[in-house]
């Protein structure tokens, strides 16, 4: 490769990097697993020079990471951990706090939602799952997902409803725990 190309594809790796492992935790549920996979996505990338005439940059990233890492999967993976590495929507209504910047109080309260909630998520089956991610986090519309996952569209918005469900029921079997 040219000098060029080099710089090319070193903007792409700090480009889509962050979305890369999250779409490879999404199914490896390990972020060293997931931090191996990114390298190996972006290996394989080099090595064809399949990143330099991409129609769509994401949708081409997430379905090769999504390959290497159902690839990468063990047969019989250990406990899911306990967090995705990227934050919550700042619009997400159970930021309950008042100012811009939080208290400590209000700064630990935010952290132990947002470990519950990446949780709920990382329980959820991988059908359920990879779509919600792709979608919450990495604001993927039901099209691009249905090309990154070779599934119809309709089957992706099924899933987001359902994903969305589960997540809404759990969170309301917590929250009547906590005051009950």
């Amino acid at each position: 490769m040219t000098t060029g190309e080099d710089v090319d594809f070193t903007a792409l790796v700090q480009r889509q990097s962050r979305f890369v492992f999250r779409v490879a935790y999404a199914v490896l549920l390990n972020s060293h697993d997931a931090e191996d996979a990114v390298q190996e996505t972006f290996l394989k990338l080099y090595r064809n020079r399949g990143w330099q005439h991409l129609s769509n940059e994401r949708a081409f990233l997430a379905r090769v990471a999504w390959r290497v890492a159902v690839d990468r999967r063990r047969p019989a993976q250990g406990t899911p951990a306990t967090h995705l590495d990227s934050a919550l929507d700042p619009s997400d209504p159970l930021d309950d706090s008042p100012s811009p910047s939080p208290g400590p109080e209000q700064t630990l309260l935010q952290a132990n939602q947002n470990a519950l909630i990446h949780s709920m998520i990382d329980a959820l089956p991988e059908d359920l799952r990879l779509p919600l991610v792709l979608s919450a986090f990495d604001e993927l519309n039901s099209r691009e997902i249905a090309s990154i996952l070779s599934i119809p569209e309709g089957t992706v918005r099924t899933r987001l409803q359902r994903a969305r469900q589960l997540l809404r029921q759990k969170l309301s079997a917590v929250q009547e725990t906590r005051y009950a």
